[in-house]
């Protein structure tokens, strides 16, 4: 289809540096009562949601992210071992478009599922305080892609990062020391490029990173069902969610899957929650024929909230949201739309740098490009529910899910 080769030819044509760690601006935040950044406490307001919700101050979180309306939640573990929102934030800069990071370079903020450590925490960071997303993890790294100091900041400007607002990111980090104060040894970091619901999906079902995002969409299907982050592996070049290895086997993210079982009362979950959105997908089908989403340029989302830079530093770069900027289109005029962004990118920058002779292979080799970009197929094993033991009766009976890490003895 030509709407996935002008995508491809797309990331290709990029040619800017990633995020570094090199201005700071308080974005006209008063934070003069703050003595120290790094051991502030949260509100008193998120205080007291906590407790009627029954968390622990120093329970473990989740972090979730969701490029397309610019969100990025806090989830928090009860006393039940479920978690629940306790915080969210509208991200006040991300770069690039819709898609997850491919290369350095590429202005893409990262998608997938991170783990973050202690380590990851920089209390030193020139952008207020920031906390590293861990790019690239072993599904980025066994697929090839490049990147580094992807981060979550303060400062309000990205290049490949998600930038908060100061005022923002010192709730965000002191979520997250509160919990490896409390012991939790990974904070799991989901990034998707919109909530996955079925009219989301249909929205984006020409987009060339749609075979990616049906395999982010069974990671964000078993948080539905559970209110647990998954547990997270690779293998194959693949993610796979909630699998427990039998036989003796292991997850090798280049190697093949090994035997995998699923507990079946997730599986039963899971089957009811896809029969709904299987049903919605039909609907939304309908609604949506011959209409698909275009995705608005970075320049496209700045322009639409262009007037709070007014009177800011130059450094100040918010970005609007997918939804402010985008639409609903019509197929035929969405491929059009695409192949003209493609063709101005590529001849603006061919023409600052090339001669005629590099210009004329430069369209050779875009002519010869793939009609998409390889992208993983989804675990076939995802949804199995061949039968297995009891959790406790698995061979490392003695590890906890990640997800059971608060559980009470």
């Amino acid at each position: 289809m030509r709407i996935r080769h002008f995508a491809y030819v797309s990331l290709m044509a990029l040619a800017l540096t990633g995020c570094n760690d090199a201005l700071e601006s308080a974005q006209g935040i008063d934070l003069s009562t703050v003595k120290n950044k790094v051991e502030q406490p949260l509100p008193a307001h998120i205080l007291a949601d906590m407790s009627a919700k029954n968390m622990d101050r120093n329970s473990p979180i989740m972090i979730r992210i969701f490029k397309e309306e610019g969100t990025l939640e806090i989830w928090k573990a009860k006393t039940d071992n479920r978690f629940d929102k306790i915080a969210d934030y509208k991200i006040c800069a991300w770069s690039g478009k819709l898609g997850p990071k491919v290369k350095t370079g590429d202005r893409q903020a990262p998608e997938g599922f991170y783990n973050l450590s202690r380590a990851n925490l920089n209390p030193n960071s020139k952008y207020y305080l920031a906390i590293n997303t861990g790019f690239p993890n072993r599904y980025d790294a066994v697929n090839g892609r490049t990147g580094s100091d992807l981060m979550i900041h303060g400062a309000c400007s990205s290049s490949g990062c998600y930038s908060m607002t100061d005022q923002q990111v010192l709730e965000i980090y002191a979520f997250a020391r509160d919990a490896f104060k409390g012991g939790q040894d990974s904070v799991q970091l989901q990034a998707f490029p919109f909530r996955m619901t079925a009219e989301n999906m249909v929205k984006h079902r020409l987009d060339s990173n749609y075979d990616f995002w049906k395999m982010l969409k069974v990671g964000y299907d078993n948080f539905e069902v559970t209110k647990r982050p998954p547990e997270v592996n690779v293998c194959e070049k693949k993610y796979v969610f909630n699998q427990q290895a039998t036989n003796g086997g292991s997850f090798n993210p280049a190697g093949a899957c090994p035997a995998m079982s699923t507990p079946p009362a997730l599986t039963a979950a899971l089957a009811s929650y896809g029969k709904t959105y299987d049903a919605d997908y039909q609907t939304a089908l309908k609604k949506y024929d011959g209409l698909a989403w275009y995705d608005p340029t970075e320049a496209e989302r700045k322009a639409v909230v262009a007037k709070q830079r007014k009177g800011r530093e130059l450094a100040y770069a918010p970005t609007g949201t997918s939804l402010e900027a985008g639409r609903m289109v019509k197929v035929a005029e969405l491929e059009d739309m695409m192949a003209n962004q493609v063709a101005k990118s590529v001849a603006a920058k061919t023409a600052a740098t090339a001669t005629p002779t590099t210009q004329a292979q430069a369209t050779t080799v875009a002519a010869a490009l793939p009609a998409n970009i390889p992208v993983p197929m989804q675990n076939p094993l995802a949804y199995a529910a061949p039968e297995e033991p009891a959790p406790q009766e698995t061979a490392d009976a003695t590890k906890k899910p990640f997800w059971k890490f608060w559980a009470r003895n």
